[in-house]
């Protein structure tokens, strides 16, 4: 079998992998919108136990963090990856085994998180991985700010999708992510989403039932921002019902003002500008969202429990499994 040795042959010279569409020459090595050049750089790929209970189990998911990412929310949780601060390069075929790896570590699936700028590669990756005995359903972990095209560019060889969507203001994304057109780019590639591997699928696995196709939707609540939690919840039971499940996020942990304490002037700078990310949410709002949730008739959502927002849900990105 034919080893890829550079991941930036399956790269546009015109890049649109993205809502961006920054047109970056990333075969050649320019570098994105999203910070990523023509290299395929990964910070972590292990078994993680922190996912909605059919997608991490027992066992775990097989978890595969990317570095980079094309939205760059300013309260990222995982800022060092998402900047590209932490990531090692690897090959297309160093990939592929790692998804077998993970297969073998006992992964109930492939989590491959914010995976949109790395696509070409993931999808050969995939196609090596299968072509040597791996099994397991793929998941595309991403922000949701996904283009229709790449979406449809993923059938045959995405089963489910674990996607959030984040924002049903405008002003709100602008604000966080510098994307004023998330909500609409969001709804759209969700649309596509249903519809190309529909509804929720589960089988039993090893005694654990297990997603192994259609579109879990999560959605962070963020500080002071319930209304817009609302309006998400809303736009989403609407226009999917059942088509989608819900996930209903509590989990959001005040980085930005440990790094501002640490002395990160990026850090202070995002606080100054929008202070309440500084904050949890409070625990009298989340219920509040359930409630609505409730009211609506949303019947089958994923929720959590008191104590979610805790760093120690943040994995180390160390270059584990690499």
């Amino acid at each position: 079998m034919q080893e890829l040795n550079s991941a930036a042959r399956l790269l546009p010279r015109d890049c649109r992998e993205c809502p961006r569409a920054c047109g970056a020459d990333r075969a050649a090595g320019k570098r994105g919108a999203c910070g990523a050049d023509g290299r395929l750089l990964v910070s972590r790929a292990a078994l993680h136990f922190w996912e909605e209970p059919p997608i991490s189990g027992e066992d775990g998911s097989g978890t595969i963090f990317f570095a980079h990412c094309p939205l760059g929310c300013v309260y990222c949780q995982n800022y060092g990856i998402a900047h590209g601060e932490v990531g090692r390069e690897i090959t297309v075929d160093r990939l592929a085994a790692i998804m077998g790896e993970l297969e073998a570590a006992g992964a109930l699936n492939i989590n491959c998180v914010t995976p949109t700028h790395y696509a070409p590669q993931i999808r050969a990756a995939v196609g090596l991985a299968r072509a040597t005995g791996m099994r397991l359903p793929v998941l595309w972990n991403t922000s949701g700010y996904e283009t229709v095209a790449a979406v449809e560019a993923n059938a045959g060889c995405v089963d489910a999708y674990l996607t959030d969507f984040k924002y049903a203001d405008g002003d709100m994304a602008r604000r966080y992510s510098s994307a004023a057109d998330y909500p609409e780019v969001a709804l759209a590639a969700l649309e596509a989403m249903v519809r190309a591997v529909g509804p929720c699928a589960y089988d039993e696995y090893r005694g654990q039932e297990r997603l192994i196709g259609g579109v879990v939707v999560r959605h962070l609540m963020l500080p002071g921002a319930l209304e817009n939690s609302k309006a998400v919840v809303r736009l989403l039971h609407e226009r999917f019902g059942d088509a989608v499940r819900l996930s209903l996020m509590n989990q959001y942990t005040p980085v930005l003002a440990r790094e501002a304490e640490a002395g990160s002037a990026r850090a202070a700078s995002a606080l100054a500008a929008c202070p309440e990310l500084g904050n949890t949410v409070p625990d009298e709002e989340y219920e509040a969202l359930l409630d609505f949730a409730d009211e609506l008739g949303v019947s089958d959502y994923f929720w959590q429990e008191g104590g979610a927002a805790e760093e120690s849900f943040i994995p180390a990105f160390d270059f584990t499994g690499l």
